[in-house]
């Protein structure tokens, strides 16, 4: 199953590990079993601390594992063979059972194991979705801490029939005590807010406490973790509120066109800003969402939706924007539940299906020729008169046998029946006519939003909602600048975004000086 050099990594790894470990294998008969056995008996290989132990007249789902301490069953369970992106959810499994200790602050650790409650969590995934691992990690390193919580990462393509039975048509999703409890990237700190309700007040009282910053930078992606990291530079009181550090950079699969970095994944970019920005005196404030901004005597206010409020000399919003919804009927209502915007995440659900595409840019037609390998036909809906993706995209997506492309189509409605999508209404915009396509998905691709909604009526806004800024970022409001997606800064891209915002922490900065200096 792992190749030598794997092995060899995993060896290493393993040397870490400092109590024995019991892989307890549910398993039955099927080809399945197999392979997650051939890959228990190889990890079984570089360790004398691990133990392989199979069982198969458990009522465990088959093929399943647990990763325990002797005389312990609370570990994390993998239903499946947790290889492609979670392969490192299973080494980090094993250290941390192992007695590795977790990057965690002990803070959070503390309010794990404090937890009041019977926690059993399943998580469906697929292998080649990027968002998964982390909530799979958080839920494992949970259910290693503390005894009372249970957590099962379920590969949903082995196990299509719960995945039918429950309706998942998007991953991660999240069961908690049998209800669904969550879909999406969730972080460990999320997770604990949703559940531990009391630490989101205690964190609300302690920001409140703070005082006041040089600058506090709003928004944690790409422009802000450059605006903190420069600001830091300074020497001047720096602050970080976001709702998740990363932003829209962590469902980014492939980044191949930020200078000096050949190829990494929006996830291990995103943790390699959060990282850089640690290396410097900043004080980051995750899981935190702004409401409004408030212009007071000598300072500006941001308040948070937690109730808390921060207070700043100068304020850099780097809030970035979300995809843009199609806005017909259905889109709303069938969420989750056919209607998708990650096609890398999603697709895998949608195997030998048919799924619709809307949007004939570079995101769409890359959408399209992914899902092609994966799904039974994909329709490609543009509105304008032409596709308008990179010429080497139409020419591979052209060459695909089981496309259907229609340009000057409008979509007019996502149909269901209720519990999931069937189908698709789109408008000929030339013929008028009206064509229904019957099908199972639709991966929505049609651009961005700024997240500025918060902003209206206090820094001046362009029609299509972005910041206005000048060439040192800064808005109509004195103190105030601003960086990245959110801003009337044209082409939305991750190197323009940082560029960005180191220039609006420069102005910010020479703001600072010439408001303190003596008139």
């Amino acid at each position: 199953m792992l190749d030598a050099n794997t092995k060899a990594q995993l060896k290493s790894y393993l040397e870490r590990i400092n109590q024995p470990l019991e892989i307890v294998a549910s398993v039955n008969d099927s080809k399945a079993s197999g392979e997650v056995l051939e890959l228990l008996n190889d990890v079984a290989e570089t360790s004398s601390l691990v133990t392989v132990i199979e069982s198969r007249d458990d009522s465990h789902r088959k093929p399943s594992f647990s990763i325990n301490r002797p005389g312990e069953s609370h570990g994390p369970r993998f239903a499946g063979l947790p290889m492609g992106h979670e392969f490192t959810s299973l080494i980090l499994a094993l250290l941390q059972t192992g007695g590795y200790p977790p990057k965690v602050e002990d803070a959070v650790l503390e309010q794990i194991r404090a937890l009041d409650g019977d926690f059993e969590f399943e998580v469906y995934v697929s292998l080649t979705c990027h968002n998964c691992p982390d909530v799979v990690q958080a839920l494992n390193l949970m259910a290693i801490q503390n005894p009372r919580i249970k957590a099962t990462m379920i590969d949903g393509s082995l196990f299509q029939a719960e995945v039918a039975e429950r309706q998942i048509m998007a991953v991660p999703t999240v069961f908690l005590n049998g209800t669904e409890f969550g879909q999406g990237r969730m972080t460990l700190e999320e997770i604990l807010a949703k559940i531990d309700t009391s630490g989101v007040e205690r964190e609300a009282k302690k920001i409140s406490a703070k005082e006041a910053f040089d600058v506090l930078i709003v928004g944690g992606g790409p422009a802000g973790a450059a605006a903190a990291v420069y600001a830091a530079r300074k020497g001047i009181r720096t602050g970080v509120a976001s709702e998740r550090f990363g932003g829209q950079v962590l469902d980014t699969l492939g980044i191949e066109n930020f200078i000096s970095v050949k190829e990494t994944e929006g996830p291990k970019f995103a943790h390699a800003l959060e990282e850089h920005v640690r290396n410097y005196d900043v004080d980051i404030m995750n899981l935190q969402r702004a409401a409004a901004l408030v212009p007071q005597d000598g300072v500006l206010e941001v308040k948070l939706e937690s109730g808390a409020t921060l207070k700043s000399r100068s304020v850099i919003i780097s809030t970035g924007a979300r995809w843009r919804n199609i806005n017909v009927p259905g889109e709303k209502e069938y969420k989750n539940k056919g209607v998708a915007y990650c096609p890398h995440c999603d697709g895998p659900l949608f195997k030998g299906k048919r799924v619709a595409v809307i949007g004939g840019g570079n995101s769409g037609v890359e959408a399209a020729i992914d899902l092609a390998g994966i799904v039974g036909h994909v329709t490609l809906i543009e509105f304008g008169d032409q596709l308008r993706a990179d010429a080497v995209l139409q020419r591979k997506l052209t060459s695909l046998a089981n496309v259907t492309v229609h340009v000057n189509a409008q979509t007019t409605e996502i149909t269901g029946d209720g519990q999931k999508v069937n189908g698709l209404v789109f408008k000929d915009r030339i013929s008028e006519q009206v064509h229904t396509v019957e099908l199972e998905g639709v991966f929505v691709q049609i651009g961005l939003v700024p997240n500025t909604d918060w902003l209206k009526g206090t820094v001046e806004l362009s029609k299509h909602g972005e910041i206005i800024v000048d060439a040192k970022g800064q808005t109509s409001l004195p103190g105030v600048f601003a960086a990245g997606d959110a801003t009337t800064v044209p082409f939305k891209q991750i190197i323009i975004a940082a560029g960005d915002g180191a220039k609006a922490a420069l102005g910010a900065f020479d703001y600072l000086i010439r408001e303190s200096a003596p008139a």
